[in-house]
């Protein structure tokens, strides 16, 4: 229904807490934006690992009943978006198995890249698979390994897989957080009261009044047990790539994120782009919810008057019926409604922080026509999306990205607006800052840069071909940058 890439998935957990499973719910409802197909809940109470999962929303999902059911000090949860695997039951995390070792829990986060091509291998030394989902290639790994120690046996299994990956593990004594390498996706540290907490987002802390401890490092294993948190860095290390577009886009806008506030972040990515594409006009309004830091800062920096000239419905689910007798950009009217008595005869800058196919810009541009607006400026607040993604974001193939095949003028007329402007990837990169870097250790590691890919094409881990094609991208996008050949990855 919106122009937007899909959010991926969102992990949490709590060692130590005998409201466990309730305060995992309550964190995962702080997540939701992170992922809406399934949820669920593993909760250890010392004797049994118990599991409850289901398809749609968290406050559908876990009623007093099945929060009941879930009795223990010890939990993680997670809100699944798909972006490997069919959208069913099956795949709905977390994964709970019985190995060699006793009952094993498991939520990830992420993408790996080379999942298909371990699954043949193990497929063909007779491994059964259960569901279509990457996360499951780890859980066969670690079944796999001989070493003693649980730890152990995450590391040896994650050093085989190529990806974005931060995983939450769960056993009877312990649970594990771990976080790929290159640390593209986020995952915290924190503290409610003696228990600790991992999480997506520093949002879930807050709503649980926990108090936040650190970032877990790019390529750190935080192992969480009686005795507190051992932190260990069982991978080889590698540049960290933080995903841009959690700033962007994705994280909710009250979190930190590699080190930002993400409102901060994205009302200086406005006032950059009002820098970079002014416009002379009455009103700065935004494409809600996502749009509106970033109009914010446009407004401030260049002086026009803020409004809310578009609304949004929050009450829409993930489906609806369609009337048979068409209305017209029905499916974006659902969900965004403009004030006519604001727009009418008014020139104005409409932002959004990202255009993907445009078939929903184009619906919004006619929206504030139709509604009055004399001139129509379109404003966003990142640069033009011309790569898919394959790090745990949901994009569509190549050719379904209108910037990869477009020019900014092309689209301007294909939205049928007065003038278009993106942030430059300059910009962009200067308004999300290089906290990210600030805020590890002052030691040898890695020099941090952003993963840009979706907009550069610069894969900081190279991309099989298979995965390639299957969305219809270049197979010659390995990443010089980053010192990578096609196939190879140092993580």
């Amino acid at each position: 229904m919106f122009d937007h890439f899909r959010e991926e998935c969102g992990v949490f957990g709590i060692f130590g807490d005998p409201e466990s499973a309730r305060i995992t719910y309550l964190g995962l409802y702080a997540l939701q934006h992170r992922g809406q197909e399934s949820s669920g809940i593993a909760a250890w109470d010392g004797e049994e690992l118990r599991l409850e999962v289901g398809m749609g929303l968290v406050a559908d999902v876990f009623t007093a009943g099945r929060l009941r059911a879930l009795p223990g000090h010890t939990a993680i949860g997670h809100n699944r978006y798909s972006t490997a695997g069919a959208s069913d039951l099956a795949n709905a995390q977390p994964f709970v198995v019985t190995y060699s070792q006793g009952r094993l829990a498991i939520a990830h986060n992420g993408n790996l890249v080379n999942a298909p091509q371990i699954r043949r291998e193990l497929e063909a030394e007779g491994a059964i698979f259960r569901s279509s989902m990457d996360t499951e290639v780890i859980v066969h790994l670690i079944a796999r390994s001989r070493r003693e120690r649980l730890e152990d046996r995450v590391a040896e299994a994650l050093q085989r897989v190529q990806g974005a990956y931060s995983l939450l593990l769960m056993t009877e004594d312990k649970l594990i957080g771990v976080r790929d390498p290159r640390g593209f996706r986020p995952l915290l540290l924190g503290r409610r009261g003696e228990a600790h907490v991992l999480a997506s987002e520093s949002c879930a802390l807050d709503l649980i009044e926990g108090e936040v401890l650190r970032e877990i490092e790019p390529g750190e294993m935080a192992v969480l047990d009686d005795s507190g948190v051992t932190s260990l860095r069982p991978f080889e290390s590698a540049a960290p790539a933080p995903c841009v577009f959690e700033l962007v886009y994705f994280a909710r806008p009250d979190s930190r994120v590699f080190g930002r506030n993400v409102y901060k972040v994205r009302k200086g990515m406005g006032e950059r782009l009002a820098e970079e594409h002014p416009a002379e006009a009455d009103l700065v309004i935004p494409v809600p919810d996502s749009g509106v830091p970033a109009a914010m800062g446009y407004a401030r920096r260049s002086g026009i008057a803020f409004e809310m000239g578009l609304i949004r419905n929050h009450y829409v689910g993930r489906t609806f019926i369609e009337p048979r007798q068409s209305i017209r950009h029905f499916g974006v009217k659902v969900k965004l409604n403009p004030v006519s008595e604001i727009l009418e005869g008014s020139r104005v800058v409409v932002v959004d922080d990202s255009i993907v196919r445009a078939t929903t810009a184009k619906k919004i541009v006619s929206m504030l026509r139709q509604a009055g607006a004399r001139e129509v400026h379109v404003r966003v607040s990142s640069p033009p999306i011309t790569h898919s993604c394959f790090y745990g974001i949901d994009t569509p193939s190549r050719e379904e990205l209108i910037a990869s095949s477009q020019s900014v003028e092309e689209i301007r007329r294909f939205l049928a607006a007065d003038t278009l402007g993106y942030l430059s990837l300059e910009g962009m990169l200067d308004a999300a800052g290089d906290s990210f870097r600030a805020s590890r250790p002052a030691s040898d590691a890695p020099e941090a840069e952003y993963c840009t890919a979706c907009f550069t094409g610069r894969y900081p881990i190279a991309v099989p071909d298979e995965s390639m094609r299957a969305v219809g991208e270049e197979t010659d996008a390995a990443s010089p940058e980053f010192g990578l050949q096609q196939g190879k990855s140092s993580d």
